[in-house]
């Protein structure tokens, strides 16, 4: 394939059906960011150290910066924009709200997006738990203290 070559893709993000034309070296985040237009994935390291690309594919967390588009056709994708239901925030995003879970905010939709897949896997999780499950995000700012408060109260809420 020539680098000029691009493949037709398709997939659902966020319950709507989305197609495109990209190359074949055309990552998942870019697609979803320049192609889509959903800037709330982030991109911070493109080497899948940081977590900031953190999104659900068919149910799974992954790093959007290490997957490529063409292999994300007929996925189902949710980003940190198709948690909330119009102005009513998921209960994971008002966690971080509430429990002051975000400084800068550049990492937070993939710490969103982990400490959902973590509460998938284990309602209740344990401060242990959530740090353990949260080792493939980076913040910066916070020191993760209240991004604990924030995952264990997001669990509490969902469980309700």
């Amino acid at each position: 394939m020539a680098a000029s070559d691009t493949i037709d893709i398709k997939m659902i993000i966020n319950g709507t059906e989305v197609s495109g034309a990209v190359e074949g070296r055309t990552l998942l985040v870019q697609f979803i960011r320049d192609h889509i237009g959903l800037t709330g994935t982030h991109v911070g390291c493109d080497t899948s150290q940081c977590g900031c690309c953190t999104l659900h594919m068919n149910g799974v967390a992954v790093k959007s910066c290490t997957i490529l588009a063409a292999h994300a056709d007929g996925a189902e994708i949710t980003t940190i924009e198709g948690l909330a239901d119009g102005d009513i925030l998921h209960p994971m995003q008002e966690a971080f709200r509430d429990n002051h879970a975000l400084q800068c905010g550049y990492c937070t939709p993939g710490m969103v997006m982990s400490a959902l897949a973590i509460v998938n896997k284990n309602p209740d999780p344990t401060d242990e738990d959530i740090r353990h499950g949260l080792e493939g995000n980076l913040c910066r700012c916070t020191g993760y203290h209240n991004i604990v408060k924030a995952v264990a109260a997001g669990a509490k809420a969902m469980r309700s």
